[in-house]
């Protein structure tokens, strides 16, 4: 038991991220303490501060459910959703192989559904139009082409939209290093 809880301790923030949004998306954060409370129950322990930096980044908003009550929603438009957190679907993407018309995307553990999302998303938005679906697992996400043979160009994609974080990461890693 205290291994299990090790790993999921060990999950990374863009997975919790991942999490809060799903809860936000389902109606259930109602006031930071449910959304401290929600996350402990699915393992991931943190402070009321840390629930509340997610929601700040996740672009959540206090608005009305449809029951009348106070709740945190993300904004109607799941494309501008998308796009205020495009940072986030970018880290999840760790690696990324390709086979036939299929592109094999490895995330951090518990990251997989929330970037399945964000690419079936962007599919149906037209960002990434030769996605025809996603099939998500913990870590593992499958992405499928339209074509036949389009996964190696969908996996140059995916790794293109992964590339200006890991860029980034690697220039100020340099600048610390001076």
């Amino acid at each position: 038991m205290a291994s299990l809880k090790k790993a999921v301790n060990s999950r990374s923030a863009s997975a919790r991220r991942a999490k809060v949004i799903s809860l936000v998306q389902a109606g259930l954060v109602h006031s930071q303490s449910d959304l401290v409370e929600l996350l402990d129950g699915v393992g991931f322990e943190v402070t009321q501060a840390t629930a509340s930096r997610d929601l700040e980044e996740i672009g959540a908003l206090r608005g009305r459910g449809k029951n009348g009550t106070s709740v945190y929603q993300l904004p109607s438009d799941e494309s501008d959703s998308l796009a205020r957190i495009v940072s986030l679907p970018a880290e999840l993407i760790l690696t990324v192989e390709s086979s036939g018309n299929l592109a094999v995307v490895r995330t951090p553990p518990g990251g997989a559904q929330f970037l399945a999302g964000a690419l079936d998303r962007a599919a149906r938005d037209g960002g990434l139009a030769s996605v025809i679906g996603t099939i998500a697992g913990d870590d593992t996400v499958l992405v499928i082409s339209k074509k036949s043979d389009g996964g190696a160009v969908l996996a140059r994609q995916l790794r293109a939209i992964a590339e200006p974080i890991k860029n980034s990461k690697k220039k100020t890693t340099k600048r610390k290093a001076r």
